[in-house]
């Protein structure tokens, strides 16, 4: 498949070298660039494109601006390029698909462009099963209701929606992670601290992304920066202050802080 782009930098060496950099990419296709806020947000409604590498530090309308700007019509995939490390935090809450620092390296370039293809095959699934579903529901209604059923009840096709190996990539190696293995995970930043029973491994991806390929009956966030197997707790100990801790399989124990309390209920009947 090919991910319609637009660059967009109020400096054109950095649009140079992002183009340059993308060339070794031969399904990214640059439909158009754009040197200021204003002419993104006219370009990305004429175009609609698949994704859109933005500038943060713009005159005039920044990047966030940009964003704002396209409330009303179907956003494309973010992807913010900028000098500054200050603004993280704020481009993933605006669901940015990564946020790369210029000089913009080819390795974290690739990777980022991997996170973009997953994320455009997964809406692209979503939008061929819909039409799938209208269409049987013009030439054979008693199927389509059926189809339509199957798809209402969670529990036949949840454990098909979520990744039961996970590949991570760590001191040069790759490693095939079974998810059942996992205890828990840390989040470091931009890394994920992947625990299982005998190893730890450094995954780079951001907690929500990660969080989508897990199954929530199992993998439930009990503090701001963790996320539990629940299959391997095997005891709460209530704590001060309305916390607690959860004793995994290990033997290694993991706070839950008083905003996630709610998680520990499924224990206390």
């Amino acid at each position: 498949m090919t991910i319609r782009t637009i660059l967009v930098d109020d400096e054109p060496l950095a649009i140079q070298g992002l183009q340059l950099r993308l060339q070794a990419h031969e399904d990214v296709e640059i439909i158009d660039t754009c040197s200021n806020g204003r002419e993104a947000i006219r370009s990305i409604k004429t175009h609609k494109p698949d994704l859109v590498f933005l500038d943060i530090q713009m005159p005039g309308f920044d990047g966030f601006s940009v964003i704002q700007g396209l409330m009303e019509v179907e956003p494309p995939l973010f992807v913010f390029v900028t000098a500054y490390s200050d603004h993280a935090l704020r481009a993933f809450e605006a669901d940015a698909v990564d946020y790369l620092m210029k000089p913009v390296d080819e390795a974290r370039l690739a990777d980022t462009l991997d996170r973009v293809r997953g994320r455009l095959a997964e809406k692209r699934g979503v939008e061929e099963a819909t039409a799938l579903k209208e269409a049987l529901a013009e030439v054979a209604p008693e199927t389509a209701e059926t189809v339509m059923a199957e798809a209402a009840d969670p529990e036949s096709h949840a454990t098909n929606r979520y990744e039961k190996l996970i590949n991570i990539k760590d001191r040069g190696q790759i490693f095939r992670v079974d998810v059942d293995s996992i205890e828990k995970i840390d989040a470091a930043g931009d890394y994920m601290c992947i625990y299982t029973g005998d190893n730890t491994l450094i995954l780079r991806e951001t907690m929500k992304d990660l969080a989508k390929r897990l199954d929530p009956r199992r993998f439930q966030r009990v503090h701001r920066s963790t996320i539990v197997n629940m299959d391997q707790v095997r005891q709460v100990k209530p704590h001060t202050n309305g916390e607690c801790f959860l004793v995994l399989d290990s033997g290694a124990q993991v706070k839950v802080s008083r905003s996630y309390r709610e998680v520990v209920a499924r224990f206390v009947h």
